[in-house]
């Protein structure tokens, strides 16, 4: 039978709503909410079921939203009785993951989420850094773009998520640079991000020294399941490389594409993903279709899980 491992997603898979229907079907999910508001001293749940848009996509308050509706989806999935194999988790999802697996109490890691959010919102002034999309760019292309685009400023890939997906970051310029000289390369599309900070990246530097402290006061224990972590995109059993990992991962690239084919060669073959939207299962099929996702992030996704069931 395949292994399973539970990915969870990142900044960017809001949306208002989000855990509404696991609140109000599973006492379980509900109880998560009701722990995140007690432990952040403001009512979260009401943010992710009812608030705007625009206040969900601030980063202090996306962080926070994520995570308590990804634990809430996971709290029910192992009611259900289904456990993984691995964890992953994108970015943010990684603190998702690591709560997941044992490492680190979901209070913890909501009180840790806060400040990341907004340590890295803090650590370039608005206006001055992007991220940005690149669709299709030609295998091989991307060191020289980036390499030609910095003139002297910050432009990285932050995320390669997939074999047609790679985003960057860094000063506007040089991002805008770099968008210009992959479409030259052939690049399908070049695409500015909404986002308000240029993550994974050198300029969160700043964001790197404030959460360090941070992270090194918090208790970690071992994981239960293996995760793969996204700065080495490789298996962190203990607590002490989980923090580090998390120390790391701010101003360095997610590999997400090597952290799937990783889990690939492992033996999974059935990735759940674990919290709201379905970012990372699109993910999964570009990086390779013969991999099986579910998404489960909503009380209605339960009944993926008696067909998958049935058909496995």
């Amino acid at each position: 039978m395949d292994k399973i491992a539970f990915l969870f997603p990142g900044q960017g898979s809001q949306f208002s709503g989000m855990g509404k229907t696991l609140a109000e079907t599973y006492p379980s999910a509900r109880l998560v909410f009701e722990t995140a508001d007690q432990a952040l001293g403001f009512r979260i749940s009401r943010l992710c079921i009812e608030g705007s848009e625009e206040d969900l996509k601030l980063t202090e308050n996306t962080q926070p939203a994520l995570l308590t509706v990804s634990i809430a989806a996971f709290t029910v999935l192992r009611e259900l009785g289904v456990r993984p194999d691995y964890v992953a988790g994108h970015s943010l999802g990684e603190y998702s993951a690591l709560v997941a697996a044992g490492a680190l109490k979901f209070t913890d890691a909501l009180r840790l989420v806060r400040k990341r959010g907004r340590f890295m919102q803090e650590a370039v002034p608005p206006g001055q850094g992007a991220m940005a999309a690149l669709l299709r760019l030609p295998s091989g292309t991307l060191a020289g773009i980036l390499e030609k685009a910095a003139q002297d400023e910050v432009v990285a890939a932050a995320n390669l998520n997939a074999p047609d997906q790679v985003v960057i970051a860094g000063h506007k310029g040089a991002v805008e640079r770099a968008m210009e000289l992959a479409k030259a390369a052939g690049a399908r599309r070049a695409l500015l991000l909404p986002v308000s900070a240029p993550f994974h990246c050198a300029l969160m530097r700043p964001a790197q020294e404030r959460m360090t402290p941070e992270l090194q006061a918090t208790r970690f224990d071992d994981l239960d399941w293996p995760l793969i972590n996204n700065w080495q995109a490789r298996e962190v059993r203990s607590g002490a490389d989980a923090r580090q990992g998390l120390v790391e991962q701010i101003p360095n690239t997610v590999r997400w594409e090597e952290s799937i084919r990783h889990l690939a060669g492992q033996g999974v073959g059935r990735f759940f993903e674990v919290g709201p939207g379905g970012v990372l299962t699109g993910l999964l099929r570009s990086i390779d279709p013969a991999l099986q996702g579910t998404r489960f992030g909503e009380a209605g996704d339960v009944e993926k899980l008696r067909v998958n069931a049935a058909s496995n």
